[in-house]
């Protein structure tokens, strides 16, 4: 229906995110420039609205026309009635196709809105570095992406819709009303006062409520999801109690918070509900008065009194609005803290990189985490070439991890130079560089599909004959061949249903099917018994064959075969070298050795 309005997501992206940054810290502003240049569709769909709305709006004018007639009489009263009743026909048989002209326009511009302003938060959370991602928990930026996006739709539908529709129907009757008896029109501008006041007393304690409420939610959205992938820890040790008092406390806050907005919601609409009846009565009161002075027909009454009754509801309504809007416009702030982010990874006007040999060259590389005042990595320096396997081996805490993330890209170094085939690291499109690279994960990223669709993940147009040399190579073929539909069984949510070493053995097809010079692998079998881990190893040795790889390792009986093997400790190295150099040596890397060893034997 609307595809055609929707630009590529690229556009809407950068449209979105530079309507955020022109309008900083004015969200009502920022809410209009999604629109612009579909501002005609609302004031269309408003049209129709008007149009399909008519029946209501003109009933009670028709109502009192007859009553008046038949009130007077004769050849008057007939005509009246005829010519009132099929007044009222007319405008319900235009109702249907008006209302589906509405309800079209309107859902076109907000719908596509709401899925380009949601491709816009994908494509930003795709930009941003990954020290953002490490420091935002994911459910709070699930309920930016679902809760925050659907409270902004509806705002869009409130403000562009509901306010057109509150205005036509007061613009309608009290044009009605003004021509009719100026006196009486006089008397309906009173409202006005009473509503303003009204909004004015709870405006600020509304928004504050709604921003206390939609933090609580955030919160809340990033507890269960910690909840749900802690299950399997907390059922081991039998720490459910502990796991429903921690969730409990933070949904009785929850509860507290939406309970102090809800009552100040209500306490909102109850007044402005009771304002409005008062005057309601008093319209009763004066129109019956004047009615009895001869001032104006009888059947009259019942219009003013139908026409107070619609701009009294159109008032409330518009003071019911209030609270939607102010949770709207926190919700449009709460998106724009992740589109208007600026900690994002830099790519565009950098050297792309179209082939890649894998040498590195580490020179006095510092790296220190933000907020951090010691440096992960000191002085870090050394020399890779091209199809050269390097193991790095320390403590916890002494860098390894941090290395990789520098090679991959994740980060870049606060001090010194990493240099890749000569290049500065910090001048390449990493985009570009990293399709030259495969990572094998300690914990392997597994996705519910089928097994194939996770060993050409990103990939298109694979033959079967391309995945299963990768699964050969992996040591997988057996497994796959097992399953009862093959490389088209489905993998449950971070592959469930498979043990350990079969996730791992899919990760190793997934790099292996790619083809890549350089290959990462982080504890790839750290967390495997020692049957899983001879076909890993087997499966490992064939995909590094020719490649650069870098090793990180807590198991060092996995590194012997490793070109050289850099003992790290407080991010500097402390010793390098062969196997059995570092053996020979009895330094740090031999006690490290002697120490596991003493551990294993011990179990």
């Amino acid at each position: 229906m609307f595809e055609k309005d929707l630009k590529s997501t690229d556009e809407l992206a950068q449209k979105y995110i530079d309507n955020y940054k022109k309008y900083r810290g004015k969200p009502l502003r920022v809410l209009l420039g999604f629109y612009k240049g579909q501002y005609h569709k609302f004031l269309l769909s408003a049209f129709f609205f008007l149009i399909k709305h008519s029946p209501a709006l003109f009933s009670s004018l028709l109502i009192a026309n007859v009553i008046n007639g038949v009130l007077a009489g004769g050849e008057t009263a007939k005509h009246a009635i005829f010519v009132n009743v099929l007044i009222w026909l007319i405008l319900l048989s235009v109702h249907l196709p008006a209302n589906y002209m509405h309800t079209r326009l309107r859902s076109e511009v907000t719908r596509s809105t709401e899925a380009g302003l949601r491709a816009a938060l994908v494509k930003k959370l795709q930009e941003l570095s990954i020290p953002y991602h490490t420091r935002s928990q994911s459910g709070r930026l699930q309920s930016k992406i679902i809760r925050d996006v659907e409270a902004v739709e509806t705002l869009s539908s409130q403000l562009f819709i509901g306010v057109l529709q509150i205005a036509i129907n007061l613009a309608v009757m009290l044009g009605i009303t003004a021509v009719k008896n100026k006196l009486i029109f006089v008397f309906f501008l009173l409202v006005s006062p009473a509503a303003s006041l009204t909004i004015i007393g709870f405006r600020k304690k509304i928004r504050k409520e709604n921003r206390s409420f939609r933090m609580e939610m955030e919160q809340t959205s990033a507890s269960v999801m910690e909840m749900v992938e802690m299950v399997p820890v907390t059922r081991a040790h039998a720490l459910e109690n502990v796991e429903e008092k921690r969730m409990g406390k933070q949904l009785k806050r929850t509860a507290e918070s939406g309970y102090r907005l809800d009552m100040v919601q209500s306490n909102f609409g109850a007044v402005g509900w009771v304002i409005f009846q008062v005057f309601q009565a008093i319209c009763l009161l004066f129109t019956g008065f004047m009615a009895l002075r001869g001032k104006i027909l009888v059947g009259d009454i019942t219009f003013y009194q139908s026409s107070f009754t619609t701009v009294v509801n159109q008032v409330t309504s518009l003071m019911n609005l209030l609270p939607i809007i102010t949770k709207g416009l926190e919700s449009v702030t709460s998106v724009g803290e992740v589109l208007i982010s600026d900690d994002v990874e830099e790519n565009e006007g950098k050297e792309k990189m179209t082939s890649l040999s894998g040498n590195y060259d580490f020179e006095n590389v510092s790296y220190a985490y933000p907020g951090m005042t010691e440096d992960v990595l000191k002085g870090f320096s050394m020399q890779v070439k091209a199809g050269e396997t390097i193991a790095i081996v320390g403590e916890s805490g002494s860098g390894k991890s941090t290395i990789l993330s520098l090679v991959i890209g994740f980060m870049l170094p606060t001090e010194g130079k990493l240099l890749v085939d000569g290049k500065d690291i910090t001048g390449l499109d990493l985009r570009t560089y990293r399709q030259f690279l495969s990572v094998v994960p300690q914990m392997p990223v597994l996705f519910t599909g089928t097994l194939r669709d996770n060993i050409i993940y990103g990939l298109s147009d694979v033959p079967d004959e391309e995945v299963w040399k990768a699964c050969d190579a992996a040591n997988l073929t057996a497994m796959v061949k097992n399953l009862p539909d093959g490389l088209d069984s489905m993998i449950e949510e971070h592959g469930a249903n498979l043990s350990g070493g079969q996730r791992q053995r899919i990760a190793i097809a997934r790099a292996l099917i790619r083809d890549p010079r350089v290959i990462i692998l982080d504890e790839a079998t750290s967390a495997l018994d020692v049957v899983s881990e001879k076909e890993i190893q087997e499966a490992l040795g064939r995909l590094i064959k020719g490649r650069t790889t870098f090793i990180v390792a807590h198991r060092l009986s996995t590194v012997k075969d490793a070109d050289r093997i850099a003992v790290l400790d407080k991010g500097r190295i402390v010793e390098a070298g062969s196997y059995q150099e570092l053996i020979d040596k009895k330094g740090a890397f031999y006690n490290m050795e002697k120490v596991q060893m003493t551990v294993q034997a011990g179990s």
